[in-house]
C-alpha cells in the first residue's frame, strides 16, 4: 500500500486528491481495496492510554526520602528484637501510604474521550452504492456523505458543498460556524482557516455535502491532539518540587547527625547495640512523620473549600498550584466569552442603537443613548428586526433555564435581538408568510427569503454581506417609511466601526413586489443594479462574562498576569481583550494591546518565542500544538501557568500546564479529562475564588511546617546532647513516633481550618524559586527548638534528680513537648500579626484539637496499656503546673520576636 496520507489536501485540488488516494467519486472504493486498506491503516479509532496498575500506584507512595528512612529503622528495630517500636514505626509509614493511594487522582480518561468524539457511523460510498457504515471501518479514500446534524466521522477534503456550515469551536476555538467551500487554499493556511476541509469530531450544523478520507484515527487533527495529551508531562507542583527538595535536604541532615552520633557514642565507649538504638532514635525523632499525611489532608480539606465554592478538583495538588500562579493563559470562547453570538449594534433610519443583554436569553431591551424606543413609529428599526428574525432557518431553545441555538449561531443572535423587542416568530411568521427561499451559500454571501403580505403583495427580504447587499440597493428606508439616497459612504464609515470593536456585521433590504411574483427563482438573474431598499445593519460579538470582567481585574490586582490565546481572529481577540480590561505585561510603554497570530508564531524561533509568550498579552488564530508551546515557553521563563479552556484544542494545553482549568457545563469530556480543575458554573470569577483558596491553602501548609519542625528538631537535639555528653536519651524512638504523629494529627492538622487573613489577594504572588521556608520562619523554627531543647533536657535532668524513675522523667520530657507545642499553635495561627489580634473564635477546631491532644496524652500518662506500649508513668499535679507555666513562657516570647519582625519590616 503506497498510498500518502500525509499531504497538506486543503492544498490540492479535489481531483487531484482522489487521484492520490485512488478513489472514485462516483463509485467509491471497492470493498476489497477497503479491506487492504483496514489491514495496512488499521481501525478509525484514537490509540487509548494504558492506565497505571494500582499496585505501582500503591509502591509509589513509599517513594520518599524520608519514608527510606524509617523503613530502615524498622527492620533495625525489628532485628535488635525492638518489637513493638517497629510494630509503631512500620504503622505509621502504611498509614501514610494508605492516605496517599486513597487521595490519588484516577487515571487520565482524556485519550478514550477523544475516542467518543469520533461519529458511531457514516453514509459511505462503497462499490458505487451509499452503505451506513461502523465508522471505525473508514479507511483514506472512502467517499463519505454529510447532512446537517452528522458528525464528521474522518478528516476529509471536500468534494461538494451546499451551503455547508461546520461547528469546529471544539477543535480550533473559534464560536462561529465554519462555513465551508471548495476552492483552493494556501499551503501554509492555518488549521481554522483551511475551509475546504472537516475534520473528525466536529459537527455539520447547516447544508450537506460529500468528502473524500484523507486521514482516520491518530493521524486525523483530533487524534494529533490525543498525542500531543499523552506527551505531555505531569509536571511536580511548586510546593510538591519544594517538599521534595526539602525532603532530600533534612535526609542528609537527619543521617549526617544520626552518624556523628553514632560515631561519639562509640567514642565514649557505649555498646553498639545501645549507640545504634541512640541513632535511630535521633533519626526517628527527627523525622516529621505527619508531614506527608498532613499535607495531603489539608489539599483535601481545600478541595471541599473550593467544591463550594463551584471548583471541583480533580488532583489534590491544583489546590496549592493555584495559590502560586503567576500567568492565567485563558481560552476566549466559553471561557472569557458567554460563546453565544449576541447583537449588541443596530444602524436603522440613519441612526445607531443599542441592544441590552447577553447571549440567546431573549432578556434586554434596544435604545438610543440610553433612551428607550418606540418600534411602533420607526418603519426601519421595525423592518430591520423582522428580517433578523423570519429571514432565518435557525430555531432558540429553553432547556433547564439555559437558552441554546439550533442551527447557525449568527442566527441565533438574530432571533434573540428581535425577541429583545418584543417580537414573536410564529406570529410574524404568520404575518409575513414564507413563499420562496435563496439558501445562503459562501460564494452568493446573502439569504434572500419571499413573502407574502397580502392579496396584492409580496416582499422580498436580503440579508448577507455588507459588499453583497449594498451592491443591490440604491435607496434606504428611514424611521417614518419612506425612502431616500443610500448614504453608502456613512454607512460603511458606521461598519468600520462596529468591525474595529471585533463584531461581525450583517446588512439587511427588502423590495415590495407584486403579488403575482410568486417564486425568487428570477431573482438571481436580477442585474447587481436592481433597485433594493436598505434596511440597516446588526453587529454581532460573542461578548464577554461580566464576571469574567471583574476576576480579571482581581487576579491583575493580585499580580497574576492574564493572557488571552484563542483560535478567533485578531481583530475580535484584541476587541475582547480590552472589554474584560486586559493589560499589557510589566514594562511595555504602550496602552495599545499587542496581538500575535498563529501565523506569526510560526515564523518565530524557540528564542524569540519565549520572549513573546511573557511579553504579549493576546494570541489570536492560534493552532492546538502553539497553544502548547506558549504554556511551555511561560514555563521555561519559570512561570506557574494555569490554563483554561473548553475545547479538544485546548487539551494538550490543558495537561501541560502547572494547571488545566476546564469549563463543566460548555467544556467537552476531553478537555475536563486533561485538567486538573473543573469549574461546575463556566464562571471565570470561580477562578478569582480558587486562587484565593489556594493561597490560602499554602498559607496554611507553611503554618503547619513552621509548628510542626521545631517539635523534630528540638527531640534531635535533645538526643543529640544526651549522646554527647554521654547521659540516658531523655526520649525513646517510640515515644517520638507518639509525639510526632499525634501532635501533627490532633494540634497542627487544625491549622488546615484557619481562615483566610486579610489582603490575601492583595499580594503579589510567591516567586516561583523562593525557598518554602522565610529566613523569619527559619529564625522561629531554631529559636522554638531551642527553647524545647531547654525545657526537655532541664525537667528531664531535674526529674533525675528528684529521683524520678527513668519512665517518669522520659513521660515528663515528652509531656513538655505537648505543652509548648499546643501553645506554640496559638502562634501559629499568623505568622506575622499578634495572637492577640487574631479572632478568638475564628477557628474551634485549634480548641477541638487541643483538648483531644490533651485526652490523648493523659491516656498515654495514665494508663497501664500505654505505659506498656509506650515505656511511660503517671505525672503529679506541680510537674503539670512547671509545664504549663513554660509553655506560657514559650508562647509570650514568639510573639515578642513576631512583633521586633513586623517592626523591622516597617
Amino acid at each position: 500500500m503506497q498510498l500518502q496520507t500525509n499531504k497538506a489536501w486543503h492544498h490540492l485540488e479535489p481531483q487531484d486528491v482522489i487521484g492520490s488516494l485512488d478513489s472514485h467519486q462516483t463509485e467509491g472504493l471497492t470493498s476489497s481495496s477497503a479491506q487492504q486498506r483496514q489491514v495496512h491503516f488499521g481501525p478509525n479509532s484514537i490509540t487509548g492510554q494504558q492506565p497505571v496498575p494500582a499496585w505501582k500506584r500503591l509502591l509509589l507512595q513509599f517513594h520518599n526520602p524520608l519514608i527510606y528512612i524509617l523503613l530502615c529503622a524498622t527492620l533495625v528495630t525489628f532485628f535488635l528484637r525492638e518489637y513493638v517500636d517497629a510494630g509503631v514505626i512500620l504503622a505509621v509509614v502504611l498509614i501514610n501510604a494508605i492516605i496517599g493511594y486513597i487521595q490519588e487522582s484516577k487515571a487520565e480518561e482524556a485519550i478514550n474521550s477523544l475516542k467518543k468524539m469520533l461519529s458511531s457511523s457514516a453514509t459511505v460510498l462503497r462499490d458505487g452504492e451509499k452503505k451506513t457504515l461502523p465508522a471505525t471501518e473508514l479507511v483514506p479514500g472512502d467517499i463519505v456523505f454529510l447532512a446537517s446534524g452528522d458528525k464528521v466521522p474522518a478528516d476529509m477534503r471536500l468534494l461538494e458543498c451546499r451551503d455547508m456550515q461546520i461547528d469546529e469551536s471544539a477543535l480550533t476555538g473559534e464560536s462561529v460556524s465554519s462555513e465551508k467551500h471548495l476552492q483552493l487554499l494556501a499551503a501554509d493556511t492555518v488549521l481554522a482557516d483551511r475551509n475546504n476541509m472537516a475534520f473528525a469530531g466536529t459537527l455539520v450544523t447547516y447544508g450537506a455535502g460529500k468528502g473524500i478520507v484523507t486521514s482516520i484515527g491518530d493521524q486525523t487533527e483530533t487524534g494529533k491532539i490525543a498525542h500531543m495529551i499523552s506527551e505531555a508531562k505531569a509536571l511536580e507542583t511548586p510546593l510538591t518540587r519544594k517538599i521534595h527538595a526539602f525532603s532530600k535536604l533534612l535526609l542528609w541532615v537527619i543521617l549526617a547527625l544520626a552518624a556523628v552520633t553514632f560515631g561519639v557514642g562509640l567514642l565514649y565507649g557505649m555498646p553498639a547495640s545501645e549507640t545504634f538504638m541512640a541513632a535511630v532514635a535521633l533519626a526517628v525523632a527527627a523525622i516529621p512523620e505527619g508531614l506527608p499525611a498532613v499535607v495531603t489532608i489539608t489539599l483535601a480539606i481545600g478541595v471541599r473549600r473550593m467544591a463550594s465554592r463551584h471548583a471541583i478538583i480533580r488532583k489534590l495538588s491544583a489546590v496549592e498550584t493555584l495559590g502560586s500562579t503567576t500567568v492565567i493563559c485563558s481560552d476566549k470562547t466559553g471561557t472569557l466569552t458567554e460563546n453565544q453570538m449576541t447583537v449588541q449594534k443596530l444602524l436603522a433610519g440613519s441612526h445607531s442603537y443599542d441592544v441590552s443583554g447577553s447571549g440567546y436569553q431573549p432578556e434586554g431591551d434596544i435604545r438610543q443613548q440610553g433612551n428607550s424606543v418606540s418600534l411602533s413609529d420607526n418603519a426601519a428599526l421595525h423592518h430591520l428586526l423582522v428580517s433578523g428574525l423570519i429571514s432565518n432557518d435557525s430555531r432558540l431553545k429553553e432547556q433547564d433555564g439555559r437558552w441554546t441555538v439550533e442551527g447557525d449561531p449568527t442566527e441565533g443572535a438574530l432571533i434573540a435581538a428581535a425577541m429583545k423587542a418584543g417580537y414573536e416568530l410564529k406570529q410574524c411568521e404568520a404575518e409575513f408568510k414564507r413563499i420562496d427561499t435563496i439558501a445562503f451559500e459562501s460564494d452568493r454571501q446573502y439569504m434572500a427569503t419571499l413573502h407574502r403580505l397580502d392579496a396584492q403583495h409580496n416582499l422580498i427580504y436580503l440579508k448577507g454581506s455588507v459588499e453583497q447587499v449594498l451592491a443591490r440597493c440604491t435607496s434606504q428606508l428611514t424611521a417614518d417609511g419612506d425612502t431616500e439616497a443610500l448614504a453608502q459612504d456613512a454607512i460603511e464609515a458606521r461598519v468600520h466601526e462596529f468591525a474595529g470593536q471585533g463584531m461581525r456585521v450583517l446588512a439587511f433590504a427588502m423590495q415590495p413586489v407584486e403579488q403575482t411574483e410568486n417564486t425568487l427563482d428570477p431573482f438571481n438573474a436580477r442585474e447587481p443594479e436592481q433597485s433594493m431598499i436598505f434596511v440597516g445593519l446588526q453587529a454581532m460579538i460573542d461578548p464577554p462574562r461580566a464576571e469574567a470582567i471583574k476576576a480579571v481585574a482581581t487576579c491583575q490586582k493580585a499580580g497574576v498576569r492574564v493572557k488571552m490565546i484563542t483560535g478567533d481572529h485578531a481583530l475580535t481577540a484584541r476587541a475582547i481583550a480590552s472589554q474584560i480590561g486586559l493589560q499589557n505585561n510589566p514594562g511595555q510603554q504602550t496602552d495599545d494591546l499587542e496581538a500575535l497570530t498563529g501565523r506569526e508564531l510560526s515564523e518565530l524561533s524557540d528564542t524569540a518565542l519565549t520572549e513573546v509568550a511573557d511579553r504579549v498579552s493576546v494570541f489570536a488564530r492560534v493552532a492546538p500544538e502553539q497553544k502548547l508551546k506558549l504554556v511551555t515557553a511561560l514555563q521555561s521563563r519559570s512561570h506557574v501557568v494555569a490554563m483554561t479552556g473548553d475545547g479538544v484544542n485546548d487539551a494538550p494545553a490543558l495537561k501541560q500546564a502547572d494547571i488545566g482549568i476546564a469549563m463543566g457545563i460548555s467544556g467537552t469530556e476531553v478537555s475536563k479529562e486533561a485538567a486538573d480543575m473543573v469549574l461546575t458554573d463556566d464562571n471565570f470569577s470561580s477562578i478569582e475564588a480558587a486562587v484565593e483558596e489556594g493561597r490560602n491553602v499554602f498559607d496554611n501548609l507553611i503554618k503547619f511546617i513552621t509548628w510542626i519542625l521545631p517539635t523534630n528538631m528540638g527531640q534531635g537535639l535533645v538526643i543529640m546532647v544526651a549522646i554527647l555528653f554521654g547521659i540516658t536519651l531523655p526520649v525513646l524512638p517510640v515515644q517520638a513516633l507518639w509525639l510526632n504523629m499525634t501532635t501533627a494529627v490532633f494540634l497542627g492538622l487544625m491549622l488546615a481550618f484557619e481562615p483566610r487573613e486579610a489582603g490575601i489577594m492583595s499580594r503579589a504572588p510567591r516567586e516561583p524559586d523562593s525557598p518554602i521556608l522565610s529566613a523569619e520562619m527559619i529564625g522561629r523554627i531554631l529559636s522554638v527548638s531551642t527553647l524545647l531543647l531547654i525545657g526537655a533536657f532541664g525537667l528531664f535532668q531535674w526529674s533525675q534528680l528528684q529521683g524520678a524513675s527513668i519512665e517518669e522523667s522520659r513521660t515528663l520530657a515528652v509531656t513538655l513537648f505537648v505543652v509548648v507545642q499546643s501553645f506554640f499553635l496559638f502562634n501559629c495561627r499568623s505568622l506575622t500579626s499578634s495572637i492577640f489580634s487574631t479572632p478568638f473564635n475564628s477557628n474551634p477546631w485549634i480548641w477541638g484539637g487541643v483538648s483531644a491532644m490533651l485526652i490523648a496524652q493523659l491516656l498515654f500518662i495514665y494508663t497501664p496499656v500505654m505505659n506498656t506500649l509506650f515505656h511511660s508513668a503517671p505525672l503529679s499535679l506541680n510537674q503539670w503546673l512547671l509545664m504549663l507555666g513554660y509553655g506560657v513562657v514559650v508562647l509570650l516570647l514568639v510573639e515578642a520576636e513576631k512583633a521586633v519582625w513586623r517592626k523591622r519590616k516597617g
